[in-house]
Order: C-alpha cells, then sequence, then structure tokens
C-alpha cells in the first residue's frame, strides 16, 4: 500500500504544485489504483509517474469545487484512449454524476468502458468487501465536502512451520488445509486442528484522506488510530481567522486533529500558493511544534503505509 501525491496545491496550480490528487496504490493488495480527487491536469501529472490510468478503478471525491473535480474528463477519456476497458466507479456528493456525463456529452466523448456512480447522500459505509472497508464523514466547507477513512481488514495470521515440522507433515497439500484453518487427519489417524497452526493475525493499516474543512472534531473520529492522515493546511499557523473565513485549515490546526486522533503520520497538502521558498517552513514548523511526525508533501512525493510492528 502506497501513496502518491499527484497534486498538492489549493486553488489555482502553480509552477511548483498541480492542483489536488492523490493515488492509493493497492497494487500488491489487489491490483489497483484508488483516486481522491483529479484536480486540473491531473492526467498530465499521471505521465510523469508509473501509474497506468487503466489500472484506476475508483475515484473518490470529496467536493465539487473545480480544484478537485476539473481533471476529471481529461482522465476518463485517456482511460479509454489507452485501453481501459474495465469498469471505474466514482463515489462523491450529489452532482458528480451530472459533472461528469454532461462535459463527456458536450464534448462528443465516449467511452469503452461503463463508469457507476455512487452520490453519497449521508456518512457512513460507501465500500466494503472481504479486504477493504471505506468510510465517509461530513467536514466542514462552503460546500458538501467528505473525508473518507481507508480501513484494511486483518491479515490471516503466519502458518507456524515449526509447530507442523514437529509432525514431520511434508510442504504440501495438508499445509494448505491447515493454512485455511481446516481440521485434517494424518495417516496415523492424529487430528489436527488448523486453527492452532496458525499465529496471530496480522491489523490491517488505516488511511485517512480529508477534503478541505475547518477544524472539526468529525475529523478526529475519521482520523482515530490511523497510520497515515492526509490532511489539508492551506495555510500556517498564524492565519487562523483567514483560514476560518475560508473555511480551510492551518498546518497547526491539522496537527490538533492528529494528535488527538493519535496517527502515526501526518501529511500536509492543499498548500496556498504563498508558501513558497522559506514560508514552506512556516507551515512545517507550525505543525511539528505540535505533532512532531508531521510532513509537508510536494507534487510526486511517494509514502509507503507500512504495517504496525506487532508487539
Amino acid at each position: 500500500m502506497e501513496l502518491e501525491f499527484l497534486g498538492t496545491g489549493s486553488g489555482v496550480p502553480s509552477k511548483g504544485r498541480n492542483l489536488s490528487s492523490v493515488a492509493l496504490k493497492l497494487l500488491n493488495e489487489r491490483n489497483e489504483i484508488w483516486l481522491f480527487d483529479a484536480g486540473e491536469g491531473t492526467q498530465q501529472q499521471i505521465l510523469s509517474t508509473t501509474i497506468r490510468p487503466r489500472k484506476i478503478n475508483k475515484i473518490f471525491i470529496t467536493h465539487l469545487h473545480g480544484d478537485h473535480i476539473f481533471g476529471l474528463p481529461g482522465l476518463l477519456s485517456s482511460r479509454s484512449f489507452q485501453g481501459g476497458e474495465q469498469p471505474l466507479t466514482i463515489y462523491g456528493p450529489p452532482g458528480i454524476k451530472k459533472f461528469v456525463q454532461t462535459t463527456l456529452e458536450l464534448s462528443d466523448s465516449h467511452l469503452s468502458y461503463r463508469i457507476n456512480y455512487v452520490e453519497i447522500k449521508q456518512p457512513g459505509v460507501v465500500f466494503e468487501d472481504d479486504s477493504f472497508k471505506v468510510t465517509c464523514g461530513l467536514l466542514d466547507h462552503r460546500i458538501v465536502c467528505y473525508g473518507y477513512r481507508i480501513e484494511e481488514k486483518p491479515h490471516v495470521g503466519a502458518l507456524l512451520v515449526d509447530k507442523l515440522q514437529q509432525y514431520q507433515i511434508p510442504n504440501g497439500p495438508i499445509w494448505g488445509q491447515i493454512k485455511r484453518g481446516e481440521v485434517v487427519e494424518l495417516a496415523d489417524g492424529t487430528s489436527l486442528d488448523g486453527k492452532d497452526f496458525i499465529g496471530p493475525s496480522q491489523p490491517g493499516r488505516i488511511v485517512t484522506i480529508l477534503g478541505d474543512t475547518r477544524y472539526t472534531k468529525e475529523s478526529i473520529r475519521l482520523a482515530q488510530n490511523a497510520d497515515v492522515l492526509v490532511h489539508e493546511s492551506t495555510l500556517a499557523s498564524n492565519e487562523g481567522k483567514m483560514a476560518y473565513r475560508h473555511y480551510h485549515s492551518t498546518s497547526a490546526q491539522a496537527a490538533q486533529i492528529a494528535k488527538k486522533a493519535q496517527v502515526q503520520q501526518l501529511l500536509l497538502t492543499h498548500i496556498s500558493a504563498r508558501y513558497v521558498g522559506k514560508k514552506f517552513y512556516e507551515l512545517l514548523n507550525g505543525a511539528c511544534q505540535i505533532f512532531a511526525n508531521s510532513y509537508v508533501v510536494k507534487d510526486f512525493d511517494h509514502f509507503e503505509v507500512k504495517f504496525r510492528k506487532q508487539e
């Protein structure tokens, strides 16, 4: 599991930062990529990465401001041109379906795949299968805006090979049965319960990706015990009044959320174009004073989401 930032700016693009988009790469887990927001120029950013648009099969939109959705039509069309045939699902607030369908219709764009739309009417679980659950929560922005909590289900524990070898069981089909937790009977009549030969399960990883928001308790709930929290940091700590007026957060407020939610790592994005050069440290220092493991991300930064060490 890996996060790759395709755009880390806010409002309008700058020379150093494109507009909001982050890819959650689940290539080892399910051979998929999930995209969160698609600001203008997202497909051009992808050209500088190893991401293949046909691998993107879910797009989660936080809200309908242009700097988070204007890159969708181009990306969807390119996915079709580049051989994408598998269906794609777009999650987002009401209106996202109308936006996509209108832009594709007016531009006479025809896709080689089906788009499924999940327009979120209220907070809750928006996706769940055997390996992942995605929950959304309502944030505090000028328009309806969601944050997403991505939870990986626990991994089955490792097979206790040393314990198996005590019964002189060769590697083969019986190992597979035991790994599945089945009860097996050996040639000498010994009955073994597979559950006795499997180590403790490995807790899944948690990633929380929030859209634009003021400081809100809902962010703490969505981020609780997350391995990584991606939080907007439009302004520095001394710009709290301006952040509040514009329904955004400061780096210090994001750090307070991370601390209260007891996350492992805070990644700050959605950076105002004013923070260039040494002003960048106004954001970073403001966050680190409250939550030490904070980082202000740049376009194309990669972060591996690692399993926590088991005690």
